[in-house]
């Protein structure tokens, strides 16, 4: 089986583009939303293009940290950051606001960043070691995590909470 190198899911929530940027560019939320994010340290929100930060993550008996960066800051529009641990490139995650309706079609994407040679070869190592998934498995396992995480950014837009 071929890997594969991205991925994307989306839903519509009943909010305009705005108020769901602000809630996913506040990077704090994303403990209580992303199954395998516990909680992430900003040293200054809100996050703006350039703003790093750390990620504490855990699934099952695995833990592990990320080091992340915004990339692309675009109030209404666009909100990605990339991932890495130890210098190594992990991943580049992001968020596409599209008013729809009434609301926002909210799409969440995902791109491999260990696309060759040494460092991809240490970065899936120790995504093996450490957080417990080979890039087999990695795939699969982000389809489900952003299903659940944009159920849940959904849901606190219709709580107001």
């Amino acid at each position: 089986m071929e890997r594969q190198w991205s991925l994307e899911e989306s839903t519509v929530v009943d909010a305009p583009p705005m108020v769901v940027y602000r809630l996913v560019s506040d990077l704090r939320n994303m403990g209580r939303w992303s199954p395998e994010c516990r909680s992430v340290w900003v040293l200054r929100p809100p996050a703006r293009t350039g703003t790093r930060f750390v990620g504490f993550n855990r699934r099952g008996p695995f833990a592990w940290f990320t080091l992340g960066q915004v990339i692309q800051a675009r109030q209404d529009s666009e909100f990605t950051f990339d991932i890495g641990v130890l210098g190594l490139p992990i991943a580049r995650w992001g968020y596409r606001f599209e008013p729809e309706g009434e609301g926002t079609r909210i799409t969440e994407f995902w791109q491999d960043l260990r696309t060759g040679g040494w460092r991809a070869r240490g970065a899936d190592l120790l995504g093996t070691v450490f957080a417990g998934t080979n890039p087999a498995r990695r795939v699969a396992l982000n389809r489900a995590g952003m299903r659940t995480t944009l159920a849940r950014i959904a849901q606190t837009v219709v709580s107001g909470v």
